[in-house]
């Protein structure tokens, strides 16, 4: 990693003009890296728990989900989106699906995994947390065609609607947390060893955005 960020700065031909790649820009991506690490490791431990199903280990799940919502929010702020409305609806899914997550924990005396699974409506403010991570999925499936991000974009939501309708059974919906935890824990690993600076996009595409904002306000 250090060697990473001590490569000389590198500048590359974009689509409106030449940009160049610097430490700051790699580190970012790393933050970015690791934040999904952390998301994805507390997703599949929490995932693991939660099928286990005994009243000692539920309770684990809600600090699990802590941390995984806290390594969803780093890679959030640092992810490179070229749609800036885009990038910013998906910071505010996350507060919607954090700030939902930390009111039902407050008032419920039961594990919060348990009380979301128990009270399917509780998805339309919680989901929104899930709807952030899918954004992610969607912009990496886009931008690299990755195969589990490809699985996971309309997984995701077709689970968390499916068990909000109550039209899965029990048993599909247990198979898709398991192919989503898989895929997630894929991706992130995946991510760890990806080539750093492609996730770092265009650069003077952004300026170019920058601007064409600047000159309309």
């Amino acid at each position: 990693m250090i060697a990473i960020l001590d490569k000389e700065p590198t500048t590359y031909e974009g689509q409106f003009g030449k940009y160049t790649i610097a430490k700051n820009d790699r580190l970012e991506v790393i933050v970015y890296r690791l934040g999904l690490a952390l998301a994805a490791a507390s997703f599949a431990i929490a995932t693991n728990l939660f099928f286990a199903k005994g009243e000692i280990v539920l309770p684990w799940i809600t600090p699990l989900f802590a941390a995984f919502a806290i390594g969803l929010g780093v890679s959030l702020l640092t992810i490179h989106i070229y749609l800036a409305p885009l990038h910013r609806l998906l910071q505010a899914f996350w507060v919607v699906g954090t700030v939902s997550a930390i009111a039902i924990a407050w008032q419920s005396s039961e594990p919060l995994a348990l009380y979301v699974y128990e009270h399917p409506l509780t998805l339309l403010g919680v989901g929104f947390i899930f709807a952030a991570l899918t954004g992610i999925y969607f912009k990496e499936a886009f931008c690299f065609n990755r195969l589990e991000t490809k699985v996971l974009t309309p997984l995701v939501p077709l689970l968390l609607l499916g068990h909000l309708t109550g039209w899965l059974s029990v048993d599909i919906e247990q198979v898709l947390l398991a192919v989503w935890t898989i895929g997630f824990t894929i991706f992130a690993v995946r991510k760890l060893t990806q080539e750093i600076d492609p996730d770092i996009g265009d650069k003077s595409v952004f300026a170019y955005l920058k601007q064409q904002n600047n000159n309309n306000n």
